[in-house]
């Protein structure tokens, strides 16, 4: 999640989708570590004041290129924060920029580089950066060197107030239920509440990857147990590798909403999006609802493809909502689309259905000014 604070509380009535199919309580709880609350208390709330904002300019997508798995934060102090998976898959780099257009030429730093051996030597993948009780915080997955498919959750933490400052210290990995494949972690601060979701895969399933929540105790250590959110059962969730990962949350009027990406990564990788009314238990799998279609999916008409693993953010004026996500300019790979280097980071206005869910409308065109705060997704404004 691209907002690092409370997510706000309503009465709106939940969501009116159909219950998630298949949600089931993994077996067993975690154990807890270090004796700290889970308070991960909000940075900021919703509402709360930020640095003074003009008004949302204008954008051009791209807006980087060659970073997939983008995470933008916009953090209190005026400025928008950008990490996202390299293609070489070997380090950890951030840009900052006053605009979200300006981080396309942003000076671009590595604040931290793979080890040669042993664990975090491999695929370091889709890094988070969060701002949590002070601190900065980044979210990332990695496998050992000598066996580069064991991937797992990792994180590092700075207390400078600068993330290019500072020292990034390795917390280690997030321990779940299980010794298997994990990835794509975000967290987020609900009533009281810190949660990390993620992906990962569940021993004894026919899957690659379900999506998980459990509470947190600190930003690196689980508590309680954890909840299947999602696992990959409609067709559109099964092509080429069934997949459901890179979770991320955005709320309004009473409700979350969890998109996330499924499918292998080709032009077939499309998001999903789960429903849970605010004032549920997150951690009940039935208050859960899941759309049976695909929200966001490749588009032949503005030649987009693969669009998936968003976040989200907020535009320059501080109100509209931005949707953050990557995307290839083709449809034909040749060999592994993993080894493909051009999942660009794109941009574009989020907008509201009438009965309240996210309108996601379809991956807009390349080199198209698009004002985040205001104008439609419409075919003829993306051409």
């Amino acid at each position: 999640m691209s907002r690092d604070h409370d997510l706000p509380q309503s009465s709106e009535p939940a969501g009116r989708r159909s219950v998630l199919k298949g949600a089931a309580l993994a077996v067993g709880a975690l154990a807890v570590g270090p004796a700290t609350a889970a308070t991960a208390t909000a940075e900021t709330a919703v509402g709360a004041s930020v640095a003074p904002r003009p008004a949302a300019a204008p954008f051009v997508n791209p807006l980087v290129r060659q970073r997939a798995d983008p995470f933008i934060h916009r953090h209190t102090d005026g400025s928008y924060y950008f990490t996202a998976t390299v293609p070489e898959y070997d380090r950890i780099i951030l840009r900052r920029s006053r605009t979200l257009g300006g981080l396309a030429t942003a000076a671009e730093s590595v604040i931290w580089t793979r080890h040669a051996t042993g664990v975090m030597g491999a695929h370091i993948w889709a890094p988070e950066l969060h701002r949590i009780d002070g601190r900065w915080y980044i979210y990332f997955a990695s496998a050992p060197a000598e066996s580069v498919w064991d991937i797992r959750i990792w994180v590092l933490e700075n207390a400078n107030p600068d993330p290019f400052r500072g020292t990034w210290v390795e917390r280690g990995q997030v321990r779940t239920a299980w010794e298997t494949f994990a990835l794509d972690a975000t967290t987020f601060s609900h009533r009281g509440s810190r949660y990390l979701a993620w992906a990962q895969h569940e021993p004894g399933m026919d899957n690659n990857t379900a999506l998980w929540l459990s509470r947190m105790a600190n930003p690196w250590t689980l508590t309680g147990p954890q909840i299947r959110l999602s696992t990959p059962e409609f067709d559109w969730e099964r092509i080429g590798f069934k997949v459901n990962e890179g979770p991320a949350v955005i709320a309004r009027d009473g409700r979350l909403f969890l998109s996330y990406s499924a499918s292998a990564t080709d032009h077939h990788y499309c998001m999903g999006l789960l429903t849970v009314d605010a004032h549920a238990d997150l951690m009940n799998p039935a208050n859960w609802s899941k759309s049976p279609t695909p929200v966001f999916t490749s588009n032949d008409t503005t030649r987009q493809y693969g669009p998936g693993h968003n976040c989200f953010t907020l535009a320059e004026d501080g109100r509209a909502d931005v949707l953050v996500y990557h995307a290839r300019q083709y449809q034909e790979i040749t060999g592994d689309p993993l080894n493909d280097p051009n999942r660009h980071t794109r941009v574009q206005r989020l907008g509201w259905h009438p009965d309240g869910t996210p309108d996601f409308g379809f991956p807009v065109a390349d080199t198209t000014a698009i004002t985040s705060a205001s104008g439609s997704n419409s075919l003829e404004e993306s051409a």
